[in-house]
């Protein structure tokens, strides 16, 4: 490439803008580019959370490269062919032109104009010398989107390592660094601890919390859903469950699949209920949108379905193996159209700033996709905005959303946790998904969900659960659903304890006036005070993190008397009172 198609950039680092009208950056950006400056290296890992805006980031390192002439050619190396055109469009918005085409498959075929390609990582595998051969013809900067996927496969970590050997610089991006294998991922610093384990060392760290703090990414509120499920084994047994009720893994797992059948009335009552929230956000946020994220192509097409019901417009369906699915998230994020329904598609990376909403319709469970789903939400626009995420109540899921803000290294040779797949690697979740996505009879296995029944559960923001369980369609639910679509993060915080006190002051009025008939059975009344209790405790557990048999402890040493197997109906009504108490006021608790 000849030196005058870099005329454009300016040859000074300090107070000029290398491209465009602007030389702003966010804080961390700066600082990071600062810290990349002062120490010119070869290889770079910046760690920042999805929204926050890393893009960017690397191609102002890219821009003050080609203008200092350190480099001539770019390398973006992504996740997916949608990132490689999305990559190609940022760039240009900054005068730096990238071919987002097939990989670059003919060295004719590319024009002069260009100062770089866009690939994907399974791109760079099928042709790896054609990369090295452009890699040791010019001085190249490589920038890897999303590092960890060089981990998912032997091929592609092998394949980067051969092709970008020869390159001048090395910049590794990802906003969710946690994975655990024995292969080191190409072109990472590694550190190793007292336990014998190497954790990846990050150049820069720029996590959620911190970009919370910073107003760069919107607050995250967390709509959990629990409800009676009710399925038939592969046996012929029927069951029946609560979807919040501490469970066994397998029980967990059939009460979860039973809650994502379309057929049920919980699909359909939580994705009305994500529909009234969108409804509520577009009042401050007139373009906001919403996102399902589905298990597989049957349920997303009966899911796009069902929304269409709720919402008399139809949802944009993006299915993986469909023609066009690139076309129709660009459509989509370019409308005003309310609801898009996917497979994956939109997980990690796909850039839709007016996605506000979500439902997290899947069975996934791994921290890396959870992490990446909530990613897709928290891009901001303008201060104030916040976004909603609604879950089923699964134990995994919640603990996932709890700890959001806590970052997990890459680590090798760490014990692989059983426990939902904390640490699954990559490729054993692209394996499950693709899986899925041939049939819903996958997903389902060998039982038959029979029906299910939705409630609200509770609200979790910022590590604390807010709300009561209450009927969907309940005034207890609508009362969460209604918080403003533009709230500064303190706000959110206050108007979750207002409404819960309002919540709290509702049921207490309720029991105050409810009288048992004479003609009810005392059974059933106690079954249904016990059942009231139970609840409570799950939710008290969950965001107290201690166990339920530790809260049902510390009630009876607060109320007295026996154990609840053997309390009375009065005895099960003082311990609930005193509960909610504890909920109300929280200096109060023992």
């Amino acid at each position: 490439m000849s030196t005058s198609a870099f005329d454009h950039f300016s040859p000074a680092y300090p107070g000029r803008a290398p491209w465009g009208t602007s030389n702003r950056l966010r804080a961390w950006q700066a600082a990071a580019l600062e810290q990349y400056r002062d120490q010119a290296p070869r290889d770079f890992l910046a760690v920042a959370t999805p929204g926050a805006g890393k893009t960017a980031f690397a191609l102002r390192v890219a821009a003050e490269l080609l203008s200092a002439r350190v480099i001539q050619r770019i390398t973006v190396v992504c996740p997916t062919e949608h990132l490689k055109t999305q990559w190609a469009e940022a760039a240009a918005k900054v005068g730096i032109q990238l071919d987002p085409g097939l990989g670059g498959s003919s060295r004719r075929g590319r024009s002069r104009q260009f100062h770089g390609t866009a690939v994907t990582y399974a791109g760079v595998a099928a042709r790896v010398f054609h990369y090295r051969a452009r890699t040791e013809n010019f001085k190249t900067l490589v920038i890897f989107d999303e590092i960890h996927h060089a981990g998912d496969a032997l091929s592609w970590g092998d394949a980067i390592a051969e092709a970008f050997e020869p390159a001048t610089r090395r910049l590794a991006l990802t906003g969710t660094p946690f994975r655990s294998d024995d292969t080191p991922i190409p072109f990472i610093r590694y550190e190793r601890h007292n336990d014998g384990s190497l954790h990846s060392a990050p150049d820069f760290t720029y996590g959620y919390a911190q970009a919370l703090r910073d107003q760069v990414v919107r607050p995250v509120l967390f709509m959990a859903y629990g409800g009676q499920m009710h399925w038939r084994t592969k046996m012929g047994d029927e069951v029946e469950a609560d979807l919040a009720a501490p469970l066994t893994k397998d029980l967990s797992a059939s009460a979860w699949r039973t809650a994502l059948d379309p057929k049920g009335e919980w699909m359909s009552a939580v994705l009305g209920a994500a529909d009234a929230r969108l409804t509520q956000v577009r009042s401050h946020m007139p373009d906001a949108g919403g996102l399902v994220i589905a298990s597989d192509q049957q349920l997303a097409r009966a899911y796009a379905k069902i929304l269409h019901q709720i919402t008399g417009e139809p949802a944009t369906l993006v299915l993986s193996d469909d023609a066009g699915s690139n076309e129709r998230i660009t459509e989509f994020s370019e409308s005003q159209s309310r609801w898009m329904v996917a497979v994956r598609m939109v997980s990690e990376g796909v850039d839709v700033p007016r996605l506000a909403v979500g439902v997290y319709a899947t069975s996934v469970s791994t921290p890396l996709f959870f992490a990446q789903a909530v990613g897709r939400f928290v891009r901001t626009r303008r201060r104030g905005e916040t976004a909603t995420v609604f879950l089923p109540t699964v134990p995994i899921i919640l603990a996932h959303a709890t700890l959001l803000e806590r970052e997990r290294d890459h680590v090798i040779g760490k014990p692989k946790n059983d426990e939902g797949d904390l640490w699954a690697p990559e490729e054993a979740l692209i394996a499950q998904a693709n899986a899925a996505e041939g049939a819903s009879d996958d997903l389902l296995g060998s039982f038959e969900a029979l029906g299910s029944h939705a409630n609200f559960d509770h609200v979790l923001y910022d590590s604390q659960a807010y709300g009561l369980p209450a009927e969907a369609t309940s005034q207890d639910e609508a009362d969460y659903l209604g918080l403003p679509g533009l709230l500064e993060p303190d706000q959110v915080s206050a108007l979750l304890k207002e409404r819960q006190r309002k919540q709290l002051r509702r049921h207490d009025r309720a029991d105050r006036r409810e009288r048992v008939p004479e003609a009810q059975r005392l059974h059933k009344a106690l079954e249904s005070s016990r059942k009231q209790l139970n609840s409570l405790v799950s939710q008290y557990a969950r965001s107290s993190g201690v166990p339920h048999s530790h809260v049902h402890a510390a009630l009876r040493r607060a109320c007295g008397g026996p154990e609840l197997a053997r309390c009375t109906t009065e005895q099960v009504d003082e311990r609930t009172a005193m509960l909610r108490r504890w909920f109300m006021h929280p200096e109060a608790r023992p």
